[in-house]
Parts: C-alpha cells; structure tokens; sequence
C-alpha cells in the first residue's frame, strides 16, 4: 500500500470519530445496547489497514501486523464534520484531513493535499 493513501485513511477516521454520535438501541436480550457514536470507534479503507477513534486521538494500524502507521488528533468542527491532524510514521510528515460523516458506517475525507478516501465502520 502507497504511504500517502495509508496517511488519508488515518486522517479520515480521525475526522469519524468526533462528528455526531447516535441513538442507543435494545439489544435482543431486553438489555440497552450501545450502538457506535459519532465517529468513535474501528473504520477499515478498501484496503484493509484499520483506524481507531478514541476520545480525541486516532491511530491507524495494519491488520497482518498490527504496525502503527500513524497517529494523532481530532476536533469535531460541526456534527458531520472533523478534521485530523496526523503524523505519518511511514513518511515522518504531519498533514490535515477534512471529513465529513455522511451515514453513521461511511467517513469521506479529503486530504490538505486534495486526495480523496472513504472509511466505512468496522464490524
């Protein structure tokens, strides 16, 4: 996989995961169950490489290895829209990532250097 399309994938997962968050549904067991929120949470690019959203940071990992690819932050700028900035290990360069959340399973992002990815939400 090319660096620059590793990086975009971070930076869109990290934009996902602070945009808006979602209603809680019953599970089958009559018990609340927690559905994912906003952005929070695992999301997979077409290639397979994952990035996590947790509580303001991201990271992006691959799947065979676990090899951390790159990190950083994320600030929700409105309920669909987050922006990331991330550090690529790969390159050893910083960048931003515009996203948009357009359904609670699909991030698009867009990169400072205008590349163009999606994320959809993992499992």
């Amino acid at each position: 996989m090319k660096p620059f399309a590793v990086l975009t994938l971070i930076a869109t997962a990290a934009a996902l995961a602070s945009c808006q968050s979602s209603p809680r549904i019953i599970d089958e067991g009559g018990q609340p169950a927690r559905q994912a929120s906003g952005v929070e949470g695992s999301w997979v690019d077409p290639n397979g490489i994952v990035s996590t959203f947790a509580g303001g940071t991201f990271s992006t990992r691959t799947t065979d290895t676990n090899q951390l690819l790159a990190s950083g932050n994320y600030v929700k700028t409105s309920p669909t829209l987050v922006e990331i900035n991330m550090t690529s290990l790969v390159r050893n360069t910083q960048s931003k990532v515009a996203c948009a959340l357009v359904t609670q399973n699909q991030l698009n992002c867009t990169t400072d250097a205008g590349a163009q990815f999606s994320l959809a939400r993992r499992g």
